[in-house]
């Protein structure tokens, strides 16, 4: 691996958890930075729609705060395969995603979804960004 790789996967990674603090603040307007403006996006195994980036946006404003404010996020065993040459990127993340939700009698519950984050990142004038996102859940918990 030379130092080019190593900075791109620094610069993909980095873009990963600026998705997933986006998500966790509710700050969608970061997700700028995460997205290529014609990014498909695939949130369909969690209840989600699936579209286009500038669709999918005003939907997750619309739809996330039902999770209150307190969503935290955590990935991990990210992996990397780049095209050659190197402006395309296969990036798979696990997550994990505890969030509160409301039990109906003034109080909150918990419930996690975790699974794995399909990315198809490319190299842009902006830097790395996503070009399609697909959300693989593997398992949900409290729902």
């Amino acid at each position: 691996m030379d130092i080019a790789e190593l900075s791109d996967r620094t610069e993909i990674n980095d873009a990963l958890i600026r998705y997933t603090i986006a998500i966790d603040t509710g700050e969608f307007d970061r997700l700028d930075t995460v997205f290529t403006p014609d990014a498909q996006i695939d949130y369909s195994e969690s209840g989600g729609i699936v579209g286009a980036f500038p669709e999918v946006k005003p939907w997750l404003a619309e739809n996330l705060p039902a999770f209150s404010k307190k969503r935290m996020h955590t990935l991990g065993q990210v992996s990397f395969s780049f095209a050659n040459p190197r402006d395309e990127a296969r990036v798979a993340a696990y997550f994990h995603n505890p969030m509160l939700i409301s039990d109906g009698s003034g109080g909150e519950r918990l419930v996690e979804v975790g699974g794995h984050y399909h990315h198809t990142f490319v190299r842009t004038d902006a830097g790395w960004r996503s070009r399609r996102l697909h959300e693989q859940v593997v398992w949900t918990r409290g729902f």
